[in-house]
C-alpha cells in the first residue's frame, strides 16, 4: 500500500505532476502485474481545487475546502485513471469518512469491497470524503487515512511517500540533520509541521507510522520522486526510515477495536478487576468498576484506566454510564471478547 502527499501529487502552480504519476504509475502496474495487490492513498483534491476557485492557499473555511475538494477530486481521480490506464490498470475510486471506519457494518463493508477489487486486479485509489465531512468526523489528514486502511485492508506494507527521504533528526538542510533510518529513533527527531497546501506534515507521517507499526504491519517513509521509488523498498533497500512490525497477531475486529472506533469515554477500575482482565483475560463487571468518565451508552468504545491512571485496555461497553453507577455486582461492563488489551 502506498500513500501520496500533496506536494508529490500538485505542483505549486495547482497542476497535477504527471511525470511523477506516472513513474508510480508504471512501479505499481508491475507489482499488480506479479500478482501483489496496491492499494493507493492519494492526497491532493483541495490543492487541485484551489486554482479553480481563484485561490492559491489552502482555505480556512470549511465551505471552501469542501468545494475546493469536490472540484478538485475528480481532476486527481482523471490523472490517476490515465496514469494507471496506461499500464492497463483499472484505478477504482473510494472516498471514505471517519464514520465507515467507526462503524462495524460499514467497516466489513468497505474491506470486502477492497478485497473484490483486489482481485479483479485493480487499484483503489482513496481519498477522505472532504466534501461532506466535518471537523468533529474527519480522519485529521491522508496520513491518518493511510494507517487506518492498511489496518483494514491488512496490508502487508506500508509506503507513506513525501518530498524528502525520510524522517530527519531535524529540519532538512539544517546543521547536523541527520536521515534516521530506523524508526525507533523518530521520537527524539524536532518534527515540522505540514505546508500551506496540505494538513500533514512529518510529525502525522511518524504517527501513522507508529499506528501501522503497532498492528502489525511494517511502515517506511520515504522521498517520493525518481524513476525507481517503490522497487528497491519492496526489494529490502535501505531507503527512508523503516519501522519495524510489532509482534503481535490480533483478529481483524480487535485491530478495528484498537484502532478504527473513536473512544467515547474511560472506565477506571479497581486493581481486582485490572488483575483479572490482564491475568484471567475475565470480563469486567460493574462491580470493579471505580468511576465513568465521560457520559456514552452500551456499544460505545471505552478506554480501560487502572487505579495507576494508566490506560491498558479498550472494549465495548456492554452498558451505558447511568447503568454502571453504584458499581452493579452483576452487570457485565465489558465482554472479554469485545476488548483488547494494550
Amino acid at each position: 500500500m502506498v500513500k501520496l502527499g500533496t506536494g508529490l501529487v500538485v505542483d505549486g502552480e495547482g497542476a497535477v505532476r504527471t511525470g511523477l504519476l506516472h513513474a508510480r504509475a508504471r512501479e505499481v502496474a508491475t507489482l499488480v502485474a506479479g500478482g501483489e495487490p496496491v492499494c493507493i492513498v492519494s492526497s491532493g483534491a483541495i490543492a487541485l481545487g484551489l486554482p479553480k476557485l481563484g485561490l492559491r492557499q489552502r482555505p480556512r473555511s470549511m465551505a471552501r475546502l469542501q468545494a475546493a475538494s469536490a472540484l478538485g477530486q475528480a481532476r486527481l481521480q482523471s490523472a490517476w485513471e490515465e496514469a494507471l490506464g496506461a499500464h492497463g490498470i483499472p484505478a477504482a475510486q473510494i472516498l471514505l469518512a471517519a464514520g465507515d471506519v467507526a462503524d462495524r457494518a460499514a467497516y466489513v463493508n468497505a474491506r470486502q469491497a477492497f478485497a473484490e477489487l483486489f482481485r479483479l486486479g485493480a487499484v483503489p485509489v482513496v481519498n477522505e470524503n472532504d466534501a461532506t465531512a466535518t471537523d468533529a468526523i474527519t480522519f485529521g489528514d491522508n496520513d491518518a487515512l493511510a494507517a487506518q486502511v492498511a489496518v483494514l485492508v491488512r496490508a502487508r506494507l506500508l509506503v507513506l511517500l513525501t518530498e524528502v527521504e525520510g524522517v530527519y533528526s531535524r529540519a532538512p538542510g539544517t546543521p547536523g540533520a541527520e536521515l534516521l533510518a530506523e524508526g525507533e529513533l523518530a521520537g527524539e527527531a524536532e518534527i515540522g509541521v505540514g505546508t500551506e497546501l496540505g494538513r500533514g506534515g512529518m510529525g502525522s507521517k511518524v504517527l501513522a507510522a507508529q499506528m501501522t507499526s503497532a498492528a502489525g504491519i511494517p511502515t517506511v517513509i520515504a522521498g517520493g520522486h525518481g524513476d525507481d521509488v517503490l522497487g528497491p523498498i519492496l526489494a529490502g533497500e535501505t531507503r527512508g526510515t523503516r519501522f519495524a512490525a510489532d509482534d503481535r497477531s490480533e483478529t481483524a475486529f480487535k485491530l478495528w477495536l484498537r484502532f478504527g472506533k473513536p473512544v467515547a469515554g474511560r472506565l477506571h477500575v479497581d486493581e481486582g478487576a485490572r488483575r483479572a482482565l490482564i491475568e484471567k483475560g475475565a470480563s469486567l463487571l460493574g462491580v470493579g468498576v471505580v468511576r465513568c468518565e465521560g457520559r456514552f451508552d452500551a456499544g460505545a468504545a471505552v478506554e480501560l484506566v487502572g487505579p495507576d491512571g494508566v490506560v491498558f485496555g479498550k472494549g465495548i461497553a456492554g452498558a451505558g454510564t447511568e447503568d454502571l453507577a453504584g458499581r452493579p455486582r452483576d452487570l457485565e461492563a465489558v465482554h472479554r471478547d469485545r476488548l483488547v488489551l494494550y
